[in-house]
């Protein structure tokens, strides 16, 4: 079994981030949420204060403003072709994508690549999470609940912190861009949770 972080691994870019940007187009009500996100982002990334979970929380309020399910069909109409070349060729029906991005957003496009699923469990209504953010050690977590102690052969991300994942594989990637890196487990990533 191979594992894959999604944003910036099997997908070019940050799917929530692009997905915002979709609905602002879309949806010019979604604005009113600007100043709300830039306040939350400051105070998570800037002044340390919350938890990632409850900053996406608010993140994600602009949710409110759009029609979900349909904006999440013609998003990925649009955007599979962002779907990265290298990982097209390998993809195999045992694949499980892990990530924190919202499991709304993601299940469609797995359903397209034909790929297992597990990522955040958000309301596609109004942004509310339902557990923890699937981030860090809570991907290990969600991983084993669903797979047991199912051997990763193979795991790949963007971020060294998904190392907690990456030491349970055979073996482990870093991927930048489209080059795959061998897991480097000396790095130190500075996890906030």
């Amino acid at each position: 079994m191979n594992v894959y972080d999604f944003d910036k691994t099997v997908y070019e870019h940050d799917s929530t981030v692009d997905f915002y940007l979709f609905c602002l187009k879309k949806h010019k009500r979604t604005a009113l949420h600007l100043p709300s996100l830039v306040y939350h982002t400051l105070r998570f990334y800037v002044f340390k204060k919350g938890t990632k979970t409850s900053f996406k929380e608010k993140m994600y309020g602009f949710l409110r403003e759009c029609d979900t399910e349909n904006d999440v069909k013609e998003f990925w109409s649009k955007n599979k072709k962002f779907i990265k070349k290298w990982y097209q060729n390998q993809k195999e029906d045992t694949d499980v994508i892990i990530s924190a991005s919202p499991e709304f957003l993601l299940r469609p496009i797995c359903g397209y690549l034909n790929v297992n699923l597990i990522a955040s469990r958000v309301s596609p209504k109004d942004g509310k999470t339902d557990g923890e953010n699937c981030y860090n050690d809570e991907k290990v977590k969600r991983f084993r609940a669903v797979y047991g102690n199912a051997q990763i052969d193979r795991f790949y991300s963007d971020s060294y912190s998904d190392t907690p994942l990456a030491k349970l594989s055979k073996e482990a990637y870093i991927v930048k861009g489209d080059d795959l890196i061998p897991w480097d487990y000396t790095v130190k990533h500075k996890v906030r949770k």
